[in-house]
């Protein structure tokens, strides 16, 4: 089986000064509810540092892109955040710098070091665990999820609408109709 069609997984890690991502797998709407919660968490525990590394990512869809852009907007509101995509193949940082994203956050294909050593925490975020309880979203809550990441590909870049519009119309459509 290859690694596209496999689960994803992503591991996480703490230090006193950032925290870590590496994503296992592709990057997809499937694993961006557990991904947004988990940001959500680490900057409710003021962390402003964040590395997401791509090494053994091979695609990324539009929803995990716009997950990484709105939280990439979100660290800009507050006080000196920054977000850094280390490790990138050749096609995801196509991807990453068509849709504009390279304004919102550093893009490095190879990274400078390793993850420092002195992680306070690190485990699998998986669907199942307190901090990925989002990821077990009813079919509304997972169509807000992806509105929510493609509006902020919107967000990031406004030459993103045209590309995006017929998917976001579908989207709050499909929202529509299942809330009734």
């Amino acid at each position: 089986m290859s690694v596209v069609n496999s689960p994803a997984s992503i591991l996480v890690g703490v230090t006193n000064r950032a925290v870590y991502i590496k994503l296992e797998g592709k990057g997809s709407f499937k694993n961006s509810p557990s991904l947004k919660e988990f940001f959500r968490e680490m900057l409710g525990r003021q962390f402003r540092n964040f590395v997401v590394d791509l090494e053994n990512c091979p695609v990324m869809d539009s929803t995990f892109m716009g997950t990484l852009a709105g939280f990439a907007l979100r660290l800009r509101e507050v006080d000196s955040g920054s977000l850094l995509v280390r490790n990138v193949n050749k096609r995801n940082s196509d991807l990453l710098k068509n849709l504009g994203l390279d304004n919102l956050f550093k893009i490095e294909s190879k990274a400078a070091g390793e993850i420092p050593g002195g992680l306070v925490e690190a485990s699998h975020l998986a669907p199942h665990s307190p901090l990925a309880t989002r990821a077990l979203l009813d079919r509304s809550e997972h169509a807000e999820c992806m509105i929510e990441a493609h509006e902020a590909l919107v967000d990031a870049d406004p030459e993103n609408l045209a590309r995006f519009k017929d998917v976001l119309e579908y989207l709050k459509q499909d929202l529509r109709v299942g809330s009734k």
